[in-house]
Parts: structure tokens; C-alpha cells; sequence
């Protein structure tokens, strides 16, 4: 395949990525004047940029454990998979079902693999699936217990502290884990292992421009949707999100830090009375994400089928 479409459809979706995820990672914060917008956009980028020249291990997971990509036809069903995986996302966000694009990418380049013949590893794949699962429900539970604790230790003038320090727990947790499908497309399609500057700063600059894009809807969704948000529950979904996908990317996993993000509004509300709880919109989105993977990989799945016996 050429290698300029390659290079387009990677492109793609990073930009895509920051529509979907930068606008959920500043929505938290939304409510407290501590970090602006352009400097959120401007510490992710700068995060998705360095980080991975740290810890790429969860790119790695994203190339080598869910399918092999290098044999012949891989790069071809890489393509097929990113298509897929932002056809899904994007129809289900214009039904109003906001979706986690980590899921969709799992998904396709699963479906994409075996549609090609390509060897995948359930074993993998499974795994992955579980710990992305778990992710809100753990984001969820470690938000409870922030709540509580930050109700203890903070005064309303000192949550802007603790917002400072969630926001860029939050942006490391990103760059270290789920912003690295970006980077991992990257690989796949240019056949490069580690993580070189120019490609990270390429990567993050896309996302930048599409968080500057997408930053209006995606921070509507999170922070006005879920719950009756208040201050505390930001910073408190903000640290909690971090710690989980942190530890997740510590073993390589990859989790969705907007799904971590929901689970953890939702945790914070239920600390302070579930009826703070927008339980129709969380079922919905619930719903979406459910949806996405099986999605995903059925139709990367049979365009690669056909694809790959025409």
C-alpha cells in the first residue's frame, strides 16, 4: 500500500483521537479556573509527545500482542482497522453515544487480523478486553474514596492545588498508556519499534489540533452529562483515572482513560448521594461501549475477509 495513504490514515487517527479523548481529559477541570484550556491542550501535547521516549510498552502491546502485522497484508489490514474502528466511533457519536476509541481500535485490529489470516492471540486479546473493562469500575471505586478523603483534607480554595496535581497525574497516566494507539499505528504502518521524537511530536501536534477541535462537545458530555458536577468531583476523577491508568500502563495494558474518566465522575457523585447520578446518560454511554469492540471488529473483520480473497 502506499505509503503516503498509510501516513494520511495514521494521521488520521490521532487527530480523531484528540477529538474523542483531549476534550475528556480537560472536562474534569472544567468547573475550577486552575488549568486553562490552551495550557491543558498544551501540557498533553508536550506529555504525548515525551512520555513515550520513557515507556512505550503499551504501543508495543497494541502492535505485537493483539495480531501480527508484519507479514504480508498487514500494513493493508492495519488500514482496514483504523477505518473501521473511526467509522464506529463516529457513528455512534453522532447517535449521541460518545465512545471509547481504545475499544474501537482493539476491536479492529482484532477482527482486522482475522479477517486477513493474519495470527492474533486470543489469549492477548482477552486480557486486554478484561483490564479495559475493569478500568471504569476501578476509576469508579478509587473516585469514592478520593471524594471522601479530599472532603477531609481540602478547603475549596485548596482544591485548586489538587486539581493541578490530578491534571498532570491525569495527562503522564494518558501519554503513558492510552495515547499510545496513536503512536502504535504509527509503528505498524512505517515498521519502526521504538519511539522516535519526530514521530512522538508528530503525534502529539495531531492530537493537539483535534482536542483544540473537539474540546466543545467532549468536555459537554463528561462534565454536564454524567452527573451534576461540582469542582471536587473533577479533581477527584482526575486523580483517580490517573492512578488507574497508570498502573494499568506499569504492565502494559492498554485501558481507555475516558472510560477511567467516566467510571470516576460517576464514583465521586455516589460518594456524595447517587442521586447526583445521571444514571440514564451513564447506561448510554455504558451501552456504547458495549457496542464498540464486537462492532469494530465484525466490520474490520469482514472488509479484511473480502479484501483479502479479491
Amino acid at each position: 500500500m502506499d505509503l503516503a495513504i498509510l501516513i494520511a490514515v495514521a494521521s488520521l487517527f490521532a487527530f480523531v483521537s484528540g477529538m474523542n479523548d483531549g476534550g475528556a481529559l480537560l472536562a474534569t477541570g472544567l468547573k475550577l479556573p486552575t488549568v486553562r484550556p490552551v495550557t491543558g491542550i498544551a501540557a498533553l501535547v508536550v506529555m504525548v509527545a515525551l512520555v513515550p521516549l520513557a515507556t512505550h510498552a503499551v504501543a508495543l502491546t497494541f502492535v505485537n500482542r493483539l495480531a501480527t502485522f508484519d507479514g504480508p497484508g498487514g500494513k493493508t489490514a492495519m488500514t482496514i482497522a483504523v477505518l473501521a474502528s473511526l467509522v464506529v466511533v463516529m457513528v455512534l457519536s453522532s447517535r449521541g453515544r460518545p465512545t471509547s476509541l481504545t475499544l474501537a481500535i482493539v476491536g479492529g485490529l482484532t477482527g482486522a487480523g482475522l479477517g486477513w489470516g493474519l495470527p492474533v492471540s486470543g489469549g492477548s486479546v482477552a486480557l486486554v478486553l478484561f483490564f479495559g473493562l475493569a478500568a471504569p469500575f476501578v476509576g469508579g471505586l478509587l473516585a469514592w474514596v478520593m471524594t471522601r478523603l479530599l472532603v477531609q483534607l481540602t478547603s475549596a480554595r485548596g482544591l485548586g492545588h489538587w486539581h493541578w496535581a490530578g491534571f498532570l497525574l491525569q495527562t503522564v497516566a494518558y501519554a503513558a498508556n492510552d495515547g499510545q494507539k496513536m503512536l502504535a499505528i504509527f509503528m505498524i504502518a512505517l515498521g519502526f519499534s521504538d519511539a522516535p521524537l519526530p514521530y512522538t511530536a508528530l503525534v502529539a501536534l495531531l492530537f493537539g489540533i483535534g482536542t483544540l477541535y473537539g474540546l466543545p462537545k467532549a468536555g459537554r458530555t463528561l462534565s454536564r452529562e454524567i452527573i451534576v458536577s461540582r469542582p471536587l468531583h473533577g479533581v477527584a476523577a482526575e486523580l483517580a483515572s490517573g492512578v488507574a491508568v497508570i498502573g494499568c500502563a506499569l504492565i502494559g495494558m492498554p485501558v481507555s482513560m475516558t472510560q477511567a474518566v467516566a467510571g470516576g465522575l460517576i464514583g465521586a457523585g455516589v460518594a456524595q448521594g447517587g442521586g447526583r447520578v445521571r444514571w440514564y446518560a451513564a447506561v448510554k454511554i455504558v451501552v456504547a461501549w458495549v457496542l464498540t469492540l464486537p462492532a469494530s471488529a465484525l466490520l474490520a473483520g469482514v472488509v479484511a475477509f473480502i479484501l483479502a480473497r479479491t
